[in-house]
């Protein structure tokens, strides 16, 4: 037996919300002030390494246009990730969900930016462990993304 086709459900989607020429910047600064830095420090004090990444990739400030505080951010982020040791890197990703992944990619691209001692060797331990999880993917998705960290 053929199952009724006749449905006209699809008829009521508004293709044109999908334009190019529609677009509009999202506005306002994101609700969100960042990470707090008490309550990371607070877990790297206690050895909660994991705790305290995944604290701080949730709390990103995406979507806010204040630089002080995507830096502030960004700085505390490589603190964390710099605390977590290398044998520890992918019992952390693996934590992750795949939002969360493309945030963690999105500050390791930021902190191949502003290179500092050994940062950058770490960072390409991160950058090889986030990809065998993300793939692909996760780097298209952040390079393309208009939210930057």
């Amino acid at each position: 037996m053929s199952k009724n086709t006749s449905s006209s459900a699809f008829r009521k989607i508004d293709v044109d919300q999908y334009n190019e020429d529609n677009f509009k910047e999202e506005e306002g600064d994101g609700g969100t002030a960042g990470p707090d830095e008490n309550e990371i420090i607070t877990l790297l004090g206690q050895g909660k390494n994991v705790e305290a990444l995944i604290s701080v990739l949730k709390s990103a400030p995406l979507g806010c246009k204040n630089q002080q505080v995507k830096d502030n951010a960004l700085n505390l982020t490589l603190k964390v990730l710099l605390s977590i040791k290398s044998n520890q890197i992918e019992d952390a990703v693996a934590k992750l969900d795949r939002d969360l992944v493309d945030v963690l990619m999105k500050y390791i691209y930021r902190g191949f930016e502003i290179p500092s001692e050994g940062s950058s060797g770490h960072l390409l331990l991160w950058h090889e462990k986030v990809y065998n999880v993300g793939g692909v993917g996760s780097i298209v998705r952040v390079l393309s993304d208009s939210k930057q960290a």
